[in-house]
């Protein structure tokens, strides 16, 4: 019998089919490794957004007021969900948020105070904007000598008036803030500086004591805003404010941040009301 070998044609086609062959096992492998690690990246978000979820609403359902006055639920919004409960069980209210990781926001609380008769105050804010500016207020309240009509305060914003406060129903060295009144400042503060004055009028004197002896005027400015961070919108979030002081505040500087989930996504809104 007559024996035959390969020739050079059939080995080279021998050769190249054996190199498509591998070529598609690996593939096939390289796409099984990744459909696992997706498959359990996915098994992951699940369970740590299971067990963030299940925090949050034990928390939710602890709520109560904030050590500072603050209402139980501070905002709720498609978000972001700030609340204030005592989650550790110290007799203290915290102030808890959960959120997306695309929403930072914050809240500063600053006074000042007047001496002289029809004097001035100021406070700025600087510093405090990360990301781009989504909304922005201020809560605004005076406290002093203001019984009468002709005893007020004008309050100013880098320069615009914003309006005169207790040109009516206040009263002379109340001992609380009084003339309460909240701005939409958004355009004012998407540069991150806010420079504020309180301007009182030549009859209001230095006769009140509340906190400080013998000034005559107080003014309160409480800042609140939210802002949009890139790069970061499937994280689920969680932040802690211990309360400080007497009186109790939370300041944002505080904020302990914790990531619960890297894998989140916001369709539908995990927040919906």
């Amino acid at each position: 019998m007559k024996k035959r070998g390969f020739t050079l044609i059939e080995s080279l086609v021998t050769v190249v089919v054996f190199t498509l062959a591998t070529t598609a096992l690996m593939g096939f492998i390289s796409l099984g490794y990744k459909v696992y690690g997706y498959t359990k990246e996915q098994s992951i978000a699940i369970d740590e957004a299971r067990k963030g979820i299940e925090t949050m609403v034990k928390e939710i359902r602890q709520a109560r007021q904030g050590d500072n006055g603050s209402y139980a639920i501070e905002k709720a919004d498609d978000k972001e969900f700030v609340f204030y409960s005592d989650i550790d069980g110290d007799g203290k209210t915290e102030r808890v948020r959960y959120f997306l990781g695309t929403t930072n926001s914050g809240v500063l609380i600053k006074e000042c105070v007047s001496f002289s008769k029809g004097g001035t105050c100021g406070v700025n804010f600087s510093s405090f904007l990360t990301g781009i500016l989504k909304s922005a207020q201020v809560q605004i309240s005076i406290e002093g000598d203001f019984g009468a009509s002709n005893e007020y305060a004008n309050i100013s914003l880098d320069g615009r008036n914003l309006g005169s406060f207790c040109l009516s129903q206040c009263s002379d060295c109340a001992g609380s803030w009084q003339g309460t009144a909240t701005f939409d400042i958004a355009n004012d503060a998407s540069d991150g500086s806010l420079q504020f004055l309180a301007d009182a009028s030549n009859k209001v004197d230095n006769s009140c004591n509340w906190q400080d002896p013998n000034h005559s005027m107080k003014a309160r400015f409480e800042l609140s805003w939210t802002a949009e961070i890139a790069g970061s919108g499937h994280q689920f979030k969680k932040g802690v404010i211990r309360p400080i002081g007497a009186p109790p505040t939370y300041p944002s500087a505080q904020e302990e941040i914790t990531i619960l989930s890297s894998y989140i996504r916001n369709t539908p809104p995990i927040f919906q009301y």
